[in-house]
């Protein structure tokens, strides 16, 4: 059994066949999903979809979406938080965080706003004792400053792909990382060469469908101008992504399974006891 600890299941790539979807993915024995929210218009969409598949959800916005983003709905997710308390599917704030990859949000203004709304959102954890799912791109360091600051001791660091060091201090702070698509790619030897390093209780597993194809739904450059569709991700590619990590480390799917699922219900404890 496995647990996709990031999939954006709201996502309009699967306004389609959303349940099928899901169904396929609990076939292939991803038993829960977590959903994190991007922004404030989708945070009843993920809480509905947790309660009608049996999954988890998280509330937050994302750096992406910090442009459009106004101080009121920071109060509107300190309202949602306290509203939600008492629901066992929310089990975190998030997807927050920063991002410097993008150029149009790496202005000294963009950059001093997605600050400005991600130290806010890490407060709005603390006060409401939530762990986090933080978006990291290019940004670790500063995204470590902050945990510091607010003092947050729990989450994950979605999609990681930073330094062996700044691996650590996420894991020092109680953080696990999240890995999946990218691992498949055998030209990612810095993210495989930690998934292997890490102590096994520093990983959990995550597609961020429909996002981050692994390797064999990816389509290249030449290959989409030739009109071939890049593949949509899905949680049902995660046991296939789970082998790539299992193979690295000469585990079984059992112990992987057992250990990364312990891992996920370790650093989102609400999500132990999250109903089915």
């Amino acid at each position: 059994m496995w647990i996709d600890t990031h999939c954006h299941l709201d996502a309009a790539e699967f306004d389609a066949d959303r349940d099928v979807v899901r169904e396929a993915a609990r076939i292939s024995g991803v038993t829960r999903c977590v959903i994190p929210a991007v922004h404030r218009a989708h945070w009843d969409d993920v809480a509905q979809l947790a309660e009608r598949h049996g999954d988890a959800y998280a509330l937050g916005i994302h750096p992406l979406y910090v442009p459009q983003a106004q101080e009121t709905d920071l109060l509107a997710l300190d309202r949602a938080l306290t509203e939600r308390q008492e629901d066992p599917r929310l089990v975190a704030v998030g997807e927050i965080g920063l991002d410097f990859f993008v150029p149009e949000l790496c202005t000294p203004e963009m950059r001093e706003r997605q600050w400005f709304f991600y130290t806010a959102q890490l407060k709005l954890a603390q006060k409401h004792g939530l762990p986090v799912i933080l978006h990291v791109r290019r940004s670790a360091d500063l995204l470590l400053k902050g945990l510091r600051q607010c003092r947050i001791s729990s989450g994950i660091a979605h999609a990681f792909n930073g330094s062996t060091q700044q691996a650590q201090a996420f894991v020092d702070m109680g953080f696990t990382l999240g890995f999946g698509g990218t691992l498949t790619y055998e030209r990612s030897l810095q993210l495989r060469r930690l998934a292997c390093e890490l102590p096994l209780s520093a990983l959990v597993l995550e597609t961020d469908a429909p996002d981050i194809p692994p390797q064999w739904l990816y389509k290249t450059a030449e290959q989409r101008s030739q009109g071939a569709a890049q593949g949509r991700n899905s949680p049902a590619e995660l046991p296939r992504m789970a082998q790539v990590l299992a193979d690295l480390r000469g585990l079984s799917w059992p112990d992987l399974a057992t250990a990364t699922s312990a891992n996920a219900c370790r650093v989102l404890p609400k999500l132990a006891n999250a109903p089915l």
